[in-house]
């Protein structure tokens, strides 16, 4: 055998074995990637997206944080909502790291309050594109119980455990999520039990930036924490969850926002081994928050001039779902309410401009001098959801948000309105 026959063998032999290997450590099975043996990984991912007609329109666009505000009356079309792709890897037995990429907030098909160019996850040309979600490193057992987590992270708001418990991301966000709390942000993470053993007391601390995946472009720091525990052989969660971020702190201006929330969950199939998978059985929740804005309202008097005020904004939301046909088919039925500020003054104010964003919906369509931002909203959806085989399902439903106004000026407007969409959703995971 000549040297050259020899080294081609050899060069298509190693290529064999190293891609062979590298198939092994990147396609690794769910379970073994789970039981943290060093060096393997796993691929995964999902999507959803829908059908979608919309059937009646809210007369003066309100609602600009939700999906389907400016979008006019009879327009339909497909749309894909989000687009996942992960990659969890296990560096050693106490470190693994952690990538997402997603490709998810663009601008509805009409033409949304403000909006002139594209934003969200669009380019420049209206394409969606993805950006870096998740990237961090955990340090698992760090001390008894407890990882620490570094990078950009999963925020303690709403993804570990209300998020679950909803288990339909794919039709709506969860109450404060709609509200744009971070889901992720760039910082420092302590997540852990009280008792390590049996895991039934849990809590999850954090400090991050408060830009979520954009660069910090200020000198203040949010603060999250959140404490739960599970009841009823794990069949319950009670959850309560802070926050806390100043906005501007000058000598004219103290400006932040404070929130607490609250949430209970169930699950019927919930056991101390497996704890809650509410994906299966029959599952409720109901969630509730109070947002402190401090000095957030600018308060245009009757008489000239203007007041700042601080506001409380605060929601609820209620929610069940179970099967009809186990594995096969389920039901689920949500019902929200939010309100942006407390008790409006009519006799004194003629309008209210808040400046946090995402607890200043309306922008004054139309008119500042006929504008509302003091509207509650109630929102309503219901569906069944049609499993055909595991992590596939496909989603009938219908997405109701109705608007009422509580200004003075509001006889300048429609005082109650709403937007009626009806969808087909797809959702599909895979790699998990």
């Amino acid at each position: 055998m000549n040297n050259s026959l020899r080294t081609t063998i050899l060069v298509a032999a190693t290529l064999l074995v190293t891609q062979n290997c590298i198939a092994q450590l990147i396609f690794n099975s769910d379970s073994v990637y789970r039981t943290g043996t060093p060096n393997s990984g796993r691929i995964w991912g999902y999507a959803f997206g829908d059908f979608y007609y919309k059937s009646h329109s809210d007369s003066f666009s309100r609602g600009n944080a939700n999906q389907y505000s400016g979008i006019p009356k009879n327009r339909s079309a497909f749309q894909i909502r989000r687009v996942y792709i992960g990659y969890d890897y296990n560096i050693t037995k106490k470190f693994s790291a952690e990538l997402l990429l997603a490709a998810e907030d663009n601008l509805p098909a009409g033409t949304p309050p403000g909006s002139t160019t594209p934003s969200g996850d669009l380019l420049a040309d209206n394409k969606l594109s993805f950006f870096v979600k998740l990237i961090n490193l955990r340090w698992k057992q760090i001390w008894k119980g407890t990882d620490l987590v570094l990078g950009q992270v999963a925020t303690p708001s709403f993804v570990t455990l209300t998020e679950k418990v909803w288990s339909y991301r794919s039709i709506e966000r969860t109450l404060i999520d709609i509200r744009r709390t971070p889901s992720y942000d760039l910082g420092v993470a302590l997540q852990g039990f009280f008792d390590p053993l049996k895991k039934y007391y849990g809590y999850n601390l954090m400090i991050g930036n408060g830009s979520t995946a954009r660069p910090e472009n200020d000198a203040f720091k949010w603060f999250y924490g959140d404490v739960y525990a599970y009841l009823l052989k794990k069949k319950m969660v009670v959850d309560l969850y802070a926050d806390y971020e100043r906005l501007n702190w000058s000598t004219l201006w103290h400006h932040s926002r404070q929130m607490i929330k609250g949430f209970i969950g169930y699950n019927s199939i919930a056991t101390e081994a497996k704890g809650m998978d509410a994906s299966k059985g029959f599952s409720a929740g109901v969630e509730f928050f109070v947002n402190h804005l401090q000095k957030d309202i600018f308060a245009s008097k009757i008489a000239g001039g203007a007041d700042t005020l601080s506001s409380n904004a605060s929601g609820i939301s209620l929610y069940v779902h179970g099967d009809i046909i186990k594995s096969k088919l389920r039901y689920f039925a949500r019902f929200d309410e939010y309100k942006p500020f407390g008790k409006t003054h009519n006799e004194l104010y003629i309008k209210y401009i808040g400046n946090t964003s995402n607890y200043n919906d309306n922008s004054f369509v139309g008119s500042t001098a006929t504008g509302d931002e003091t509207y509650t909203q109630q929102f309503v959806t219901a569906g069944v959801d049609y499993i055909p085989a595991k992590n596939i399902h496909f989603i009938p439903n219908f997405w109701y948000n109705h608007y009422s106004s509580r200004a003075a000026n509001a006889t300048n407007r429609q005082a109650g309105d709403y937007d009626l969409v009806f969808r087909i959703t797809f959702h599909y995971i895979f790699g998990k």
